[in-house]
């Protein structure tokens, strides 16, 4: 979780992150998870005879590992790597096989944009362009559309920034923004309903952003490497945009009207104080930088190469081979990195050999998130190859089988649940396999189920536990549970049928399809 600082200047003093009820809590989840993994790790173990020894042991080791997860006992990319210690450990894989997807093609995408995004925040780009597209006049002029505005911004942000930096980053900003409407309950100084609207929409919108591209959320990585190894389908950067964007657009357009309604400004107008806030805080940022410059033209190269082979094969349709080629040589992992080690030869001062980026600042890149994203993969990937996916999916389909849309709709709803009590990418690692191998033993097509569960695992809204950006903005002090709580379940019920109702009409649309 980003570190939270408040500043002076955005008219806002950090609160108190948790109280001590909440403190007792989550210590007390913490301590179960030490006597609760052991105990679900023996349950597994004992009732999973009819297994042979390696599923058996795969069961035990995932079902501790869905407890320390859940619990948070221990970190956890720590219980990722301990996971796949044990797979080795306990016989259930060698060394090469459980250790082979710390370093898959996805793994060096998420280096290399986190690298990226570690030098937008260092020269602060992401606060210039936040700051520059909510000091448009018209988004200030009515409190709906400032909302919006700010939900927007933080969406956009999260498709290339991890959702936790972002709502971290857009946190002092949104606080600055309710300070200066003057939406502040008088008395004990809690926030009034469209405050509250304000900190759901950096959290819902953080998360909600990085559904649209292949780098913006770990699930999504998980299931590109998931369906490439499982089902043998390549899902580019350029097509992955063209599945997620449509279906960002209508939850973000969803987003914004349930905040709205739940929690309605009193104001009719717009504020002048909102205006001058933005103004004042434009203004610190001084012009430019060379940094900031050098940043966007990575981030610029990054971009126009990961959609490069997808708009030459909609331009140039029968030209197979060059696409093919450009798809080999322009593989998103290498642009990534290529646009990485820009950074680091584009100078912001040549007289005193400054780069944009140096080693010692890149290495502070979220490396947790990178190993757990690994320890995923391989648990994943042995949950296939041991036969405890298939065995999962036996058990939750009772031996039954499943239409195609029945099914997508249970993989999204058992991910958006699992979601609600662990990491998002924990939930789309326990989801996937399950789903696919529910799909095979059906005779339906698994790509549709497979896309359902692994953009589900993105959502999770329900509570402060559910996912970084909504501790963060709990930590403001301006959401009251039960107001997170409701917001939370209705856009959960809504997103499910945005990604049903989407993937139903994308799929044959877009021609996606596993089916042999």
């Amino acid at each position: 979780m980003g570190e939270q600082h408040l500043d002076g200047q955005d008219g806002a003093e950090a609160p108190e992150a948790i109280t001590r009820a909440e403190a007792v809590f989550d210590k007390a989840r913490r301590v179960a998870g030490v006597g609760l993994a052991p105990l679900a790790f023996a349950v597994a173990w004992f009732t999973t005879g009819s297994l042979h020894y390696e599923a058996r042991m795969l069961s035990a080791i995932l079902a501790g590992a869905a407890v320390l997860w859940i619990t948070e006992t221990l970190p956890l990319p720590v219980t990722a790597l301990l996971g796949a210690a044990l797979c080795i450990v306990m016989g259930v894989a060698d060394p090469r096989t459980v250790l082979a997807p710390f370093a898959d093609r996805i793994v060096f995408l998420f280096i290399g944009s986190f690298i990226l995004a570690r030098a937008m925040a260092i020269h602060g780009l992401d606060r210039r362009l936040a700051l520059g597209f909510l000091s448009w006049r018209w988004l200030a002029a009515h409190p709906a559309r400032l909302m919006a505005g700010l939900g927007l911004v933080t969406a956009v942000i999260s498709m290339w920034v991890s959702n936790t930096a972002t709502a971290a980053m857009m946190l002092p900003i949104a606080l600055g923004l309710v300070h200066a409407t003057g939406e502040r309950e008088p008395g004990d100084g809690r926030g009034s309903r469209y405050a509250t609207g304000m900190m759901l929409m950096v959290a819902f919108a953080a998360s909600v952003g990085g559904i649209a591209t292949p780098v913006g959320t770990p699930p999504n990585g998980i299931g590109i490497s998931f369906i490439r190894e499982r089902l043998g389908v390549n899902i580019s950067f350029f097509r992955w945009v063209s599945i997620a964007l449509p279906l960002f657009v209508v939850m973000f357009a969803a987003l914004c009207v349930l905040l709205y309604v739940l929690h309605r400004s009193g104001r009719r107008a717009g504020s002048a104080q909102v205006t001058q806030y933005l103004h004042d805080r434009r203004a610190a940022l001084g012009p430019w930088t060379r940094g900031q410059i050098n940043t966007l033209i990575a981030f610029g190269v990054a971009f126009a190469l990961w959609l490069a082979p997808g708009v030459y094969a909609a331009v140039c349709p029968g030209d197979a081979a060059t696409h093919k080629l450009l798809e080999n040589r322009l593989h998103e992992s290498v642009v990534a990195l290529v646009a990485a080690l820009l950074l680091f030869v584009l100078p912001t001062d040549l007289r005193k050999g400054e780069m944009t980026l140096t080693w010692n600042q890149a290495v502070r890149i979220d490396w947790g998130t990178i190993l757990l994203f690994g320890g995923g993969l391989t648990l994943g990937n042995l949950m296939e190859k041991t036969g405890v996916a298939a065995a999962l999916g036996q058990a939750v389909q009772g031996g039954g089988e499943g239409s195609l849309w029945g099914l997508t709709g249970l993989s999204i709803a058992m991910a958006i649940f699992l979601s609600e009590t662990t990491s998002n990418t924990a939930a789309a690692t326990m989801v996937m396999p399950v789903v696919i191998s529910m799909a095979r033993q059906s005779g339906v097509d698994p790509l549709p189920p497979a896309l359902g569960a692994c953009l589900g695992a993105s959502f999770g809204f329900m509570l402060p536990v559910s996912t970084p950006p909504n501790a963060i903005v709990y930590g403001s002090g301006l959401v009251p549970i039960p107001r997170m709580v409701r917001a939370g379940v209705l856009f959960d019920i809504i997103g499910f049928f945005i990604i049903w109702g989407g993937l139903a009409v994308l799929c044959p649309l877009l021609g996606l399809s596993a089916a042999k």
